[in-house]
């Protein structure tokens, strides 16, 4: 029995898009992350040359080479999804990450304590005691959708979005937080930045981080800060990295 209605839409002449109940929640990721791992195993995928993009409440399947014949592919996905319930979710894990928070690099950091009626090292002190989930990556590669954030941290995007935003900046934006991996455009608010590259093209894996994953951030020190910028750059960096159990 499946524990949720799926809807399956055509999306463009070469993808199909998945959609489940429009609902931000771990149980509805997980049942994506098992369907995911179902639809690698299926001979049709191994075969093409197809790619599989899980976030929040949809999954986009992606022929990269030839277009996609819905109606089949629909029924075929209706009664794989039927069938994936001996699936074993991917092993997940806790990323550790570092954060400083100086007002050099939180430039936002002041403005969102006043809005939020706490005081920096209050807002500091709920944004490290929590785990985030990995519920998305992309609009930048490697951006990290970060979901869970406690509700005396939600914020507003800003109103007017930066025209450049500085690598490893650290956001809150509604209900999330975030990181950018590389420099650009953005309306989070800031109040610190990460020195660990998040996304690197040289790597087999760009991205360490997976959807399903979950992010833990600690407080460093600006010295600390220039010391693991430096390990991050010569690939010298120790990542923190704990399993999850099932």
């Amino acid at each position: 029995m499946n524990p949720f209605p799926i809807v399956i839409k055509p999306y463009g002449a070469f993808a199909v898009l998945i959609e489940w109940p429009p609902r931000v929640e771990e149980s509805i990721l997980d049942d994506i992350l098992r369907f995911t791992e179902y639809l690698k195993n299926q001979r049709i995928l191994n075969e093409g040359d197809w790619e599989l993009v899980p976030a929040y409440n949809s999954l986009l399947v992606v022929n990269d080479k030839k277009q996609v014949e819905f109606k089949m592919m629909k029924s075929q996905i209706e009664n794989w999804y039927a069938s994936k319930d001996t699936v074993v979710l991917p092993q997940k894990y806790l990323w550790r990450l570092p954060v400083c928070y100086d007002e050099e690099f939180g430039i936002d950091l002041v403005e969102v304590s006043s809005t939020l009626r706490l005081s920096v090292g209050a807002l500091i002190d709920l944004h490290v005691k929590q785990s985030y989930t990995v519920y998305g990556i992309g609009f930048l590669p490697g951006f990290m959708y970060l979901g869970g954030l406690p509700k005396a941290l939600e914020v507003p995007r800003k109103a007017t979005p930066r025209q450049k935003v500085q690598k490893g900046a650290v956001g809150l934006a509604g209900k999330q937080t975030g990181i950018y991996p590389q420099e650009s455009p953005g309306g989070w608010n800031i109040i610190g930045n990460c020195p660990i590259p998040i996304f690197n093209v040289a790597l087999k894996d760009p991205c360490f981080v997976n959807v399903g994953d979950r992010i833990q951030f600690y407080k460093i020190s600006k010295a600390e800060y220039d010391l693991h910028r430096i390990e991050g750059e010569v690939g010298i960096y120790k990542m923190e990295k704990i399993k999850i159990d099932a």
